[in-house]
């Protein structure tokens, strides 16, 4: 997490927060991340694949209000911001 953190401006939501139980059930056992934009994960590249230190963010749901504090899910949308895993 603190290698993904260092290369994004986003913050992970503590497994403890109250929305992690509901985000695991509709999107699966992920840490997640807000930013500017709305709720992301990492997505390992395939492993074994040539890009395997590597990972995807995806984005999962983008703020719907101006103040952040509403969250409206989407389909899940690879961002094209990709991380070092090493």
């Amino acid at each position: 997490m603190k290698q993904t953190l260092t290369q994004m401006d986003a913050r992970a939501l503590p497994e403890d927060h109250p929305a992690v139980g509901k985000l695991t059930e509709l999107f699966g056992d992920h840490t997640f991340f807000l930013d500017q934009g709305g709720l992301k994960v990492l997505q390992e590249a395939e492993p074994g694949g040539e890009d395997a230190q590597v990972g995807n963010v995806v984005s999962l749901a983008d703020w719907s209000d101006s103040t952040s504090s509403s969250l409206q899910t989407h389909k899940p949308v690879l961002t094209g911001v990709v991380i070092a895993l090493n």
